[in-house]
This record gives C-alpha cells, structure tokens and sequence, in this order.
C-alpha cells in the first residue's frame, strides 16, 4: 500500500508496510499514482505531454530499485504475526488510579462528570491504592518497568494518598525487583511548592491541563462558580516546567467547536514558554454545542497545515517546541506489538476506582458492561478482556485499508464504542484528523531534513 499526499511544497509518498517515506519531484509522483494500476507504455502515453520519456525511464528505474530494496509497493507482513501476537499471555503493566472521584473544576466537556464517572463522589483510600499496586505487581509477570498514573477528578484533591502510595511503590520495587514510573494529571488550582518538589522527585512526567488562550480556557474550564481558571493555574504551570526544565511535562488542552481555530491556543502555551504542548480534539456526540462536526474537517485541517508550518518556521528562529501529535519517529517507532494493537486498555492497562473496581481505561469507567473485577479479588469477566486482546487494525474493517493504521494502531476504543456500541469499530471524525495530523508529522520531519 502507497499513500501519496502534497504538502506545504512537497510530493511526499508513503510506503506503508515498510514505513519508508520519499520526497520526490513531480515527475515521480505521478508515475507512482498510476503504477499499480497501469502498465508503463499506458503510463508514459498518459504523461508524455507533461515529462520527456527519458525523465519517466529514469523514474521507472529509480522505483524497480525502490522495489527492489522494499522501501516502495511492499508487502503486509504482519497480518500473519496478530494471530500470533493474540494467543500470548498477556501482563498488566500500568494503572491509572482514579485517586479522586472528585474535582474544583467544572469542565464543560468534562467525559468525567466533575469526577463523578456516572456514579458518587469519592477519594481513594490508602488501603485501596496498596491493593492496587499489589494487584498489579502480581500480575506484571517478568515485567521490571511498571507505570501508574494518578488520575481524577483531581488527584491533589488526595495528594498525602498519592504520597503514601509512592513512598509505599519505592518499598515494594526493591521486595520485587520492579521499578514504578509515577505519572501525575492535574488542573493546576492546588499545585504549590511543596506539590510541585514532591512532583519533580517522584513523577516520570505530569500533564498540566490548560486549553490555551485565556478566553478560551475559561469558557470550558470554569471553576464551579462560573469564574475561569486562567488567571490562577498559568503562573503555576510557567514555574512548574520551568523547575523541571521544559522536560518530562505535558501543557495539555482540548479544542471544540468553540475554537475551530485551535492552532492559536498552541501558539499561545508556545508564547507563554511551554516546550512540551498537546491540544487535542474534543471527543463528544453531536448533542452537544461544543462537539466537532464533520463540516468543521476542512478548517481543522487548514489549522494543522498551519500549526506545521509555523513549528518549522519557529525552528529556523531557534524558537521550537514540542507538539505531541506532531511527534513521530520514523527511525524505530513503537514495536510491531505496539503499532498493531494501540494503548494496551483492557489487557496490560487498567483503571482503578476509588473503592478499587477495575475497568479497561479511565473512559470506560461507571458503565457496568465493562466491570472486570477488582483490585482484591482479581479479574472476574475475561472474556472481556478477550475481546480487547483480539482489538487490533485487522480487526477493524477501517483500518485494514488506511495508510495511518501502524501509526494510531486503531485509534481509541472507548470512542469507537461510545459512536457505534463496538470497539472494533472507529471514530470517523477522530480518524480524519488523526490522518491529518501523521501527514503533517512526515512534512515537518521532510522539511528539518531538507536543512541537514
């Protein structure tokens, strides 16, 4: 499979089951988009007016060779290894404790309900998070690196639980020779200096959630009395990543409806010093005021094309910085395992509630049809961890066929189940942008390379 696309100046072609990428002249890209489907006298009768017949013979050589070393027009091999890939014993790997079912925010787009997950306002206790960790050492198998994330609501709602909880890890990595990596996600009202140096100690990272510009911010992210929270969280978020020296940290935002534009927000964190920056599209049904359209695809694309754009601009100034949906590696990338089956939800990641419930993700939690157990007594309904062992890009008739599919590996089960009642099914809106983001990602690496 080729996928072929022009952008911001450059013919880019995809090679998509090797991952090669060629940036070629146009002689070449329109002798690639005709190649599989006709013979080359048809081809060279069809461009003869645009390119000499000796440009288009050398182009026909330089893509027999391309072939030859399988960088172009090759073979799916790994079709084959899923089947093998689902009959391994799987281990848990990583928890997102919901440390708070509890939250000062009122976040309009909030999947959370304030904390509440569709059911009571609750803090976890100490004795449930050690049950939590127990239960995921002993089910990590021969796995050392463990990850836990402490999640919410707000999880400085409970912070001296979050700190007994990690100094309780620390003791239990030397008992059974694992190592914890603490990941922290908060909305920045509580964070003070004694937080933030508990943070920069014992956190392998921290995602910061701010949506971008002040007015934008405070219209979705409002404290419970209508009043936004710009004003009180960016100072906070400035010193933060500045004490942990613009690394290991995330500024993390959401865009809607509201803010089709989104590409500004970015700028914006950008302007106000943050390095590492994530703005991602709302996930919401089409009820709601704030939710992304299918005829907002256009301009959405247009701010991607943009948002690029200026990152390579911004680098030529010495002034980049980090947009994590922009963020790929085309050298190694995640492992076969990893492309082909996504996030690990439902089999090597799990979220625990406040009274130790076990779901397969943060998204899937309070709806009763995906219970798996809990953190005492174990997973009680395999089968549904079955069902998300076997979720993966063969499975989903939509991404057999798209050239993205090894880079989203399938996209998100909780928003596939939530538009279509299946997990093996996807979110169409989600999938565009997503094939709009993984084009402007190989431009932008095309581009940084053209400088070398």
């Amino acid at each position: 499979m080729v996928h072929q696309y022009k952008n911001n100046g450059y013919n880019i072609v995809l090679d998509v089951n090797s991952g090669a990428i060629h940036v070629v002249d146009d002689a070449t890209y329109d002798v690639i988009a005709l190649y599989e489907a006709e013979d080359r006298g048809t081809i060279i009768e069809k461009l003869k007016d645009k390119y000499s017949k000796e440009e288009l013979d050398e182009v026909f050589e330089e893509i027999e060779e391309l072939k030859a070393n399988q960088e172009l027009f090759t073979e799916d091999q790994y079709e084959d290894y899923i089947t093998d890939f689902k009959k391994r014993p799987t281990v848990v790997k990583a928890l997102c404790l919901h440390i708070a079912h509890d939250c000062n925010l009122a976040c309009r787009y909030c999947f959370a309900e304030e904390g509440e997950y569709h059911g009571r306002r609750a803090l976890m206790s100490y004795e449930v998070g050690k049950q939590a960790l127990d239960f995921l050492i002993a089910n990590s198998g021969n796995r050392k690196n463990l990850e836990v994330d402490f999640f919410g609501g707000e999880p400085t709602l409970n912070f001296q639980v979050v700190k007994d909880l990690v100094a309780y890890g620390r003791e239990q990595e030397k008992i059974h020779n694992k190592n914890f990596r603490f990941t922290l996600t908060t909305n920045g009202v509580l964070l003070n200096d004694e937080i933030m140096e508990f943070a920069n100690k014992e956190m392998a990272n921290v995602v910061l959630s701010i949506d971008g510009r002040k007015e934008v911010n405070d219209h979705m992210r409002p404290f419970r009395g209508g009043q936004g929270s710009y004003d009180t969280i960016v100072p906070k978020f400035q010193k933060f990543a500045e004490s942990r020296n613009q690394n290991n940290y995330y500024v993390r935002g959401t865009f809607t409806h509201n803010n089709l534009d989104f590409s500004n927000d970015v700028l914006h964190l950008a302007d106000l010093g943050f390095k590492q920056i994530s703005v991602e599209p709302v996930v919401a049904q089409e009820t709601d005021d704030y939710a992304l359209r299918e005829e907002d695809l256009p301009q959405l694309f247009e701010e991607y094309d943009k948002l690029a754009a200026e990152m390579i601009r911004r680098h030529k100034e010495g002034k980049d910085f980090n947009f994590f949906h922009f963020m790929i590696d085309l050298e190694g990338g995640p492992c076969v395992a990893k492309r082909l089956s996504g996030c690990g939800s439902g089999t090597e990641y799990l979220a625990v509630t406040p009274w130790g419930d076990l779901y397969p993700c943060h998204q899937f939690v309070g709806n009763e049809d995906f219970l798996l157990g809990n953190v005492t007594e174990g997973i009680k309904r395999t089968d549904i961890c079955d069902e998300f062992k076997c979720c993966n890009v063969y499975a989903k008739p939509k991404c057999r066929e798209c050239f993205a599919r090894f880079y989203c590996s399938g996209g998100c089960a909780a928003n596939s189940y939530n538009f279509h009642g299946d997990i093996h099914d996807a979110y169409d809106i989600g999938c565009a942008l997503q094939k709009k983001r993984v084009e402007c990602a190989i431009m932008i690496k095309a581009a940084l390379a053209e400088e070398e």
